[in-house]
């Protein structure tokens, strides 16, 4: 099923010329409106006149968080005020938010992406769908909210908590559709499975806002008995729509006529081959309100170019495998919490829920312990099972990370659960042990 076959089944060099043509505008354009980007390129010595080619992004200089944190609120936007007809915003917990600006084309756009990517992994006018994430400046909740409604569904703004009432809702209403964080769609589950919930319609989730192992997905599925779906996007680039599975699973459509992806190495900053792994970098190619050029996601994965069976010709985006800011350095082993989450979910006896807490020894080395949730709370007393079962999980992440964790089993339903994004790294390195 397509939203707009001719743009996503578009033939390759049809699709990069329109890249061209608009990643030319934007350069522009941001050039003409943002005295940031003007004194950028004026350093850089690049105006759209220089980029002849897709390749010559390399050109630009990049864009960081840390620049929209400099220019807050409104340093970055390029419409004049009286065209901005919504602002979002980040949680700002590491300090002032970053905001997103959009004009009444940008949510238009907006609203056709996140269609496009629902109408991928088959959701249909007949859909009824639940909105679990937290209405307000988060872009998850509104961003699915006006794309779906555009497709036509019956959409429920139910946002975040409750979760029995959520799941009330979802039986008497016949909803089947979900929209939620992995991480609260697992628990949402749990609950599910407590209470007896009859969710017999409940066929499809449309989840993101935080990573998904394909451990956690086929997690969700089992408990749900429901299609488990990914989609990425950031306040920075627009919120949700920047790319979505579609329904053979083979990776994220990227939505290639409105976002230019690169992916670069976050040490060099040189661009990488086709097929390589690094940091993901992204142009907005039709943002109005607040453009993009060259914005560093932190975000580590790799691009695929070759073609999908479901006949799109747009890239598709693995898994983000975690952020180069969120990776920690164990032993002097790269970890990312992805890999963790892998061996964890996908063994039997344990559940869905884990922590992982980094301390400073006196040596001033960094260790790491990962508390996990055991579903049966009696093999805490039988010795001899738990101690198989500690170290058969060991034995799993010394394959995967390459080093020896500290691994703690404790009981059912003792460790925080999450309605909006997941915190699972505690760093308690100020507290040297």
């Amino acid at each position: 099923m397509f939203w707009e076959k001719d743009i996503e089944t578009m033939p390759r060099n049809q699709l990069e010329e329109l890249q061209l043509e608009r990643l030319k505008w934007v350069v522009d354009y941001a050039d003409r409106n943002v005295e940031f980007y003007h004194k950028k390129f004026e350093a850089a010595g690049v105006t759209s006149e220089k980029i002849k080619s897709l390749a010559d992004v390399k050109y630009l200089p990049f864009t960081t968080k840390a620049d929209l944190r400099d220019n807050y609120p409104y340093g970055l936007c390029a419409a004049p005020k009286n065209k901005i007809v919504r602002t979002h915003a980040s949680s700002g917990t590491t300090g002032k938010p970053t905001v997103g600006l959009y004009t009444r084309n940008d949510l238009e756009n907006w609203a056709n992406q996140v269609a496009r990517l629902a109408v991928a992994v088959g959701v249909t006018s007949d859909d009824i769908i639940q909105i679990a994430f937290g209405y307000g400046l988060f872009t998850g909740a509104l961003g699915l909210h006006y794309g779906l409604e555009k497709i036509g569904c019956d959409v429920i703004p139910a946002s975040s908590g409750n979760t029995k009432r959520q799941l009330m809702l979802m039986e008497d209403l016949g909803v089947t559709g979900l929209v939620a964080t992995p991480s609260y769609a697992m628990y949402m589950s749990e609950v599910a499975k407590e209470t007896g919930a009859k969710l017999d319609a409940l066929r499809i989730g449309l989840f993101g806002s935080e990573g998904c192992t394909p451990e956690m997905a086929h997690k969700i599925e089992k408990n749900f008995h429901l299609f488990a779906t990914d989609n990425y996007g950031l306040t920075e680039l627009n919120g949700p729509g920047v790319a979505g599975d579609c329904i053979e699973k083979t990776g994220m459509h990227f939505a290639e006529d409105h976002f230019l992806p690169e992916i670069i190495n976050s040490d060099t900053l040189e661009v990488k081959d086709r097929g390589e792994e690094g940091e993901l970098v992204v142009t907005t190619l039709t943002k109005e309100g607040m453009p993009m050029i060259r914005y560093r996601t932190k975000d580590i994965t790799r691009l695929h170019y070759d073609a999908c069976p479901c006949g799109r010709t747009h890239v598709r985006m693995e898994k983000v495998k975690g952020r180069s800011d969120d990776m920690m350095v164990i032993k002097g082993v790269n970890v990312f919490p992805s890999q963790i989450e892998s061996v964890l979910v996908g063994m039997a006896e344990i559940g869905g829920h884990y922590q992982l807490i980094i301390r400073r020894d006196a040596k001033y080395r960094d260790t790491l312990e990962i508390k996990v949730e055991l579903i049966d709370g009696s093999l805490l007393e039988n010795f001899k099972a738990l101690e198989d079962l500690q170290a058969r999980i060991n034995a799993k992440l010394r394959e995967v990370l390459r080093l020896d964790v500290k691994v703690s089993l404790v009981q059912p339903k003792t460790l925080e659960r999450f309605e909006g994004k997941a915190k699972r790294i505690v760093d308690l390195r100020d507290q040297v042990e």
